[in-house]
């Protein structure tokens, strides 16, 4: 039997129950689940679900291009403050590592009719 992949996001479960879920319509219950199923977006080239949870007042114009060649290769989160359920506001710190190097950001999130969006972020010097 051959082993199923691991969630682009870093996490061990299969995509399928990991990301792939809040892609299908679910809504992703914290800051942090939000921005893993962000950047598996990005690894997936979903740039529908990217639209979709960007915040209304910060949402690029259809459509997003995203670059086929780039190629995603891991996802590390350093930190994160808020964005639970108990939050309206949150943020994530993080590396995303992609062939050639790495992003590192803090974004910013916020509920908007009780689902988490991605506000904007801040690019961190390494």
């Amino acid at each position: 039997m051959t082993p199923r992949p691991t969630c682009p996001c870093g996490l061990p479960d299969p995509y399928e129950k990991c990301c792939g879920r809040y892609h299908s319509g679910a809504a992703a219950p914290t800051a942090e689940a939000l921005m893993r199923s962000r950047y598996a977006a990005f690894v997936r080239l979903d740039a529908p679900y990217l639209l979709r949870t960007w915040h209304p007042r910060a949402r690029p114009a259809a459509p997003l291009e995203l670059d086929p060649g780039m190629r995603w290769t891991g996802l590390e989160i350093i930190d994160k403050t808020g964005g639970s359920a108990f939050h309206s506001a949150g943020t994530v710190t993080f590396r995303a590592s992609y062939q050639g190097g790495a992003i590192h950001e803090r974004s910013r999130f916020e509920r908007v009719d009780g689902a988490w969006v991605y506000l904007d972020g801040e690019f961190l010097d390494d």
